[in-house]
């Protein structure tokens, strides 16, 4: 009887154990990725009474009870923050805490500091790869992620123009023959630009058109002769000279009022083997042009894309990937410690980290532009803290009962 004293007191330790738990899971109930804890509650090793073969058994109480993190999907809801990010699936950010070491966390609530690096609202540094010239290299070993602050995205002299465009087969060689022009916008290396005028005029052959490419004037020192040509259609309507493989016809364009350096532009008449222009039974006419330069522009912004990309808005319309986020799988999240700030570190009993793109090998997605609410469900957590008010208070009756019983005992003596 006496240990039944033990017994409800260690019941009284886990269950106030089991309350801290209730409370700590509804403190975090707005904490964007906090992943709620149950307690696994076992007893303790019992007592055979009577002659020892398992008749009657007497435990000796509850143990300490086991936290046990649930790493289950939260609701994941749209947000107002360019960089925030919610993970779908299995997986946790990488972030690097200001000792060096890493940490990962499921909290998406990302910003840059003053220095530009990406980092978590408690200042973590994001893990990934960083961008150059648009493109990002994941073979390499992760590290800090630095976001550009309003920067200048230099100049991208243009090399290559193209139209898709028909001319049409309806035309007459004159007088006065038929004549269709277009012009496209390039850019220099200092980002000036200029207007690259084709001017098509039918020949007397039939399939055959004559062009002449030129180039302002007044944007040069001397003037450039245009480059002239002729374009031939089969029956079918298609280009079939210039052919497939070249050569294509191409303007030089040397001494650039604006100080730039020399231009060498290139026609593109195909789309691989594809051509671009048609002699169709149809109105001249330009569907489609593109050239490969870009003036000089200001960054406007800088937001979070799924799967992670970090991208760059500039004022010129571009975006220009700059970073990756990585993602570590864990085989046993479960066996992770936290260490506060929604952050969490491995254990002796933690597999090792799989760190690569989110996507890839079993890891989740990255959603831009959303976060991931807390898995605590509240009527759940009450529900719980009622059973243990309950259980607490029946224990409680249990001290109370065996005092009264122990002193009906000490009273026998007299």
């Amino acid at each position: 009887m006496f240990t039944s004293f033990s017994t409800a007191l260690s019941a009284l330790g886990a269950l106030s154990t089991a309350v801290d738990v209730v409370g700590n899971n509804l403190a975090n109930l707005n904490t964007p990725g906090f992943k709620s804890s149950v307690v696994s509650f076992h007893d303790l090793v019992t007592q055979s009474l009577g002659a020892g073969l398992g008749e009657t058994q007497v435990g000796f109480g509850v143990g300490r009870p086991v936290t046990v993190r649930q790493f289950s999907q939260g609701a994941i809801q749209s947000s107002n923050g360019p960089l925030d990010a919610a993970i779908q699936g299995d997986g946790f950010l990488v972030v690097r805490d200001r000792s060096g070491a890493l940490l990962y966390t499921r909290g998406g609530n990302l910003q840059v500091d003053k220095s530009g690096n990406l980092v978590t609202a408690t200042n973590e540094k994001v893990q990934g790869w960083a961008g150059a010239g648009g493109s990002v290299n994941t073979n390499r070993a992760v590290g800090d992620i630095v976001v550009p602050v309003g920067s200048l995205k230099a100049p991208v002299a243009s090399t290559t123009f193209s139209f898709d465009l028909n001319v049409t087969a309806n035309a007459t060689a004159g007088p006065p023959p038929t004549e269709f022009s277009t012009a496209i916008e390039i850019f220099d290396s200092l980002g000036t630009s200029h207007n690259v005028t084709v001017n098509f005029t039918k020949s007397a052959t039939a399939g055959q058109w004559d062009y002449a490419i030129s180039f302002p004037d007044e944007d040069v020192s001397s003037p450039i002769t245009p480059v002239t040509g002729t374009l031939t259609f089969n029956s079918d309507g298609k280009l079939t000279d210039p052919p497939a493989t070249g050569p294509f016809p191409a303007i030089a364009v040397t001494g650039l009022n604006s100080g730039a350096s020399d231009m060498n532009l290139t026609w593109q008449l195909y789309n691989e083997t594809t051509p671009r222009l048609t002699q169709y039974a149809q109105p001249s006419a330009v569907s489609a042009n593109a050239q490969d330069g870009s003036p000089a522009a200001q960054l406007i912004r800088v937001g979070l894309d799924d799967g992670g990309r970090i991208l760059a808005q500039y004022s010129d319309g571009q975006q220009i990937m700059v970073g990756q986020l990585a993602m570590a799988a864990i085989r046993n999240p479960e066996s992770l410690v936290a260490v506060g700030n929604n952050n969490y570190q491995l254990s002796a009993r933690s597999a090792l980290p799989a760190i690569g793109i989110p996507g890839t090998g079993g890891r989740g997605t990255i959603l831009g532009g959303a976060v991931e609410f807390s898995t605590v469900d509240i009527a759940r957590e009450f529900t719980n803290l009622i059973v243990l008010q309950r259980g607490y208070q029946a224990n409680t009756r249990v001290v109370t009962t065996v005092d009264e019983l122990s002193q009906e005992t000490i009273n026998l003596k007299r």
